[in-house]
C-alpha cells in the first residue's frame, strides 16, 4: 500500500505542478517515446539478465506481501511458536517434535499461528533445522555456520530483483536521450514545415528524456529500493530464529532462548521483555507449557 500511495504522490506532484504551472498534459502523451524507451529498458534487462533472474524479479511482488507482514504481532506469533516447539523438545525430547516438523499443518503447536504456516520461509527454515537437529548431533558452532550460509546465499538471491531494476533505472535516463535525439532527427529533417509545427516536434522530441528520467527515479528506483528493504526485512526474522536455535543447541531454557531471539530484532517491531512473557506464557503458549 505505502509503494502504491508513494508512486502515485511522485506522479500527481510532477504532473500537477505542471498543470497548476499553466502546462497542458496534451503534449505529454507521446505513446512512441514510451514504447521506445520502455522498448529499449525490457530489451535490456532481458539480455542483462539469465532466466533465474528474470523470475526472481517478476516474482518480486510477492515478497513484499509476504515480508510487509513482518510486524510485532508477527513477531509475537513467531517467538511464541518457537517457545512451544523448544518447550516441548526440552520437556519430552527433540523427538516429541518430529510428528510437528513432518506435518506442520496438522500439528498442535503450528496450527496455532496460521500466519506462520502461510509462510513458506519462515516453515521451510524451522522445519530444516528441527529436521537436522533431530537428525543428526551437532555442534552450536556448526550449525552456526550453516545457517549463516543459508542466510548469506538467501540474501544473494534476494538481492538479484534490486540489482536487475537499479541497471534498469541506470539506464532509463539514456533511453530518454535516445529517444529525444531521434525525434529531434524527425523534426530536423522536416525541412518543409513550418516553425510552429517544427517547435512542436521539438517540444515532442523532449518528452523523451522527462519520460526517462521520471520512469528511472520515480519509478524504477523506488522499487528495486523497496526490494532491498523487504530483503532486509526477511534476512532479520531468519536472523531472529537463528538467535533462538542456537540458544537452545547451547543449553539456554526455552524462555531465555526467545529472549535472546526478540533482541535480535529492531525496536519498531521488538516486543518488551513483560509483553512476550505475558504471550508466551499466556494465550499466545500451548497450554500446559507455562509450567515446562
Amino acid at each position: 500500500m505505502l509503494i502504491l500511495l508513494g508512486l502515485f504522490v511522485a506522479l500527481a506532484s510532477v504532473f500537477g505542478g505542471f498543470v497548476l504551472s499553466g502546462g497542458s498534459l496534451g503534449p505529454l502523451y507521446q505513446p512512441t517515446e514510451l514504447l521506445m524507451i520502455g522498448g529499449a529498458a525490457t530489451g535490456a534487462f532481458i539480455a542483462a539478465n539469465n532466466g533465474k533472474a528474470i523470475r526472481a524479479t517478476l516474482g518480486a511482488v510477492s515478497t513484499f506481501k509476504r515480508s510487509a507482514g513482518y510486524d510485532k504481532a508477527f513477531y509475537m506469533d513467531l517467538l511464541g511458536m518457537m517457545y512451544n516447539l523448544l518447550s516441548k523438545a526440552r520437556r519430552e525430547s527433540l523427538l516429541a517434535v518430529e510428528r510437528d516438523i513432518d506435518d506442520p499443518r496438522q500439528s498442535p503447536v503450528f496450527s496455532q499461528y496460521p500466519r506462520l504456516l502461510d509462510d513458506p520461509l519462515v516453515l521451510t527454515f524451522v522445519t530444516d533445522y528441527f529436521r537436522l537437529l533431530i537428525s543428526v548431533s551437532i555442534q552450536a558452532h556448526e550449525l552456526d555456520e550453516l545457517m549463516q550460509h543459508e542466510i548469506e546465499e538467501f540474501e544473494n538471491e534476494a538481492h538479484l530483483p534490486a540489482d536487475a531494476l537499479y541497471k534498469i533505472s541506470d539506464g532509463l535516463p539514456a533511453f530518454g536521450i535516445v529517444a529525444a535525439v531521434l525525434g529531434v532527427v524527425k523534426a530536423l529533417s522536416a525541412v518543409d514545415v513550418g516553425p510552429d509545427l517544427m517547435g512542436q516536434m521539438i517540444a515532442h522530441a523532449l518528452v523523451g528524456t522527462f519520460l526517462g528520467i521520471y520512469l528511472a527515479y520515480g519509478v524504477v528506483a523506488p522499487l528495486a529500493s523497496r526490494v532491498e528493504r523487504q530483503t532486509a526485512e526477511s534476512t532479520k526474522m531468519l536472523h531472529c530464529l537463528r538467535v533462538t536455535l542456537l540458544s537452545h543447541l547451547q543449553g539456554i531454557p526455552p524462555q531465555l532462548a526467545v529472549e535472546f531471539g526478540r533482541k535480535a530484532l529492531h525496536s519498531s517491531e521488538r516486543p518488551s521483555a513483560e509483553e512476550l512473557e505475558r504471550f508466551v506464557r499466556g494465550g499466545g503458549a500451548e497450554p500446559g507449557l507455562a509450567t515446562a
